[in-house]
């Protein structure tokens, strides 16, 4: 019981010590982006090929103020991975170059799920919403509303897509086993279907699948990492060792 305590206490000290720069950092680059967040706003209208309206005196500003913070968490996402898994793996000894690869890899397959987002899955999951649309039945849509819906499914998609990173992690320092992800495969399918019907825009089969299906390869491929990286060949040396 001391042990997960200890754990958890360094793993604050860690995080505390970088929230105050963090929080900088974000605060700065929000102020930034706000400057430019109107041409970023027309951007991402037109690439979704959306009209928007405004309901409220301050629906643009907050709109906009929505639209740089999150794109400030964006841009530096590299420094928030960095501290995330620096207070992370302190406690469990990953530093050194186990940290830089795997603030690396969580970077990348962040950036690479809002890329798959935005290209792929929220311009489907629009259309598909908007074809309900008729003559007597038009949308007008809350730029606040809009803005808040697509920054927290591209985010949700960013983040869901780390899952390999955090699979390696768990079996590199002990917590779950690659046996034991083999073995709840059919837990991990139920979980990824109700994943993608949380988080997809539409509830039909295709716009799910567009989110299930590269997650369960994303899972598959922790798998197959965690064998090729042999932590549990790795970790039973270690055993054997200290015995």
């Amino acid at each position: 019981m001391a042990q997960p305590l200890k754990s958890f206490a360094i793993f604050l000290f860690e995080l505390r010590s970088f929230l105050k720069s963090l929080g900088m950092s974000i605060a700065v680059t929000t102020l930034a982006l706000f400057f430019i967040s109107g041409r970023l706003l027309t951007g991402l209208q037109e690439h979704l090929g959306e009209k928007l309206y405004f309901f409220s005196v301050a629906g643009p500003f907050l709109a906009q103020v929505n639209l740089a913070f999150f794109g400030a968490l964006y841009v530096l996402m590299p420094f928030c991975m960095y501290v995330l898994w620096k207070a992370v793996g302190k406690p469990f000894g990953v530093t050194g170059k186990k940290l830089f690869w795997f603030v690396v890899a969580t970077c990348v397959l962040f950036y690479g799920g809002t890329i798959f987002c935005s290209l792929v899955t929220l311009p489907f999951g629009i259309r598909f919403l908007l074809s309900y649309q008729s003559e007597e039945l038009q949308a007008f849509i809350s730029v606040s509303r809009f803005v808040n819906f697509v920054t927290l499914f591209v985010f949700g998609f960013g983040v869901i897509f780390e899952l390999p990173v955090f699979m390696v992690f768990s079996a590199l320092v002990g917590v779950i086993s690659r046996k034991t992800y083999e073995k709840n495969r059919r837990y991990a399918v139920l979980a990824i279907a109700i994943v993608a019907a949380l988080l997809t825009p539409t509830p039909d089969l295709v716009n799910m699948a567009l989110m299930g299906v590269p997650l369960y390869l994303l899972y598959e491929s922790g798998i197959l990492l965690i064998r090729l990286m042999g932590l549990e060949e790795k970790k039973e040396e270690r055993v054997a060792s200290d015995s």
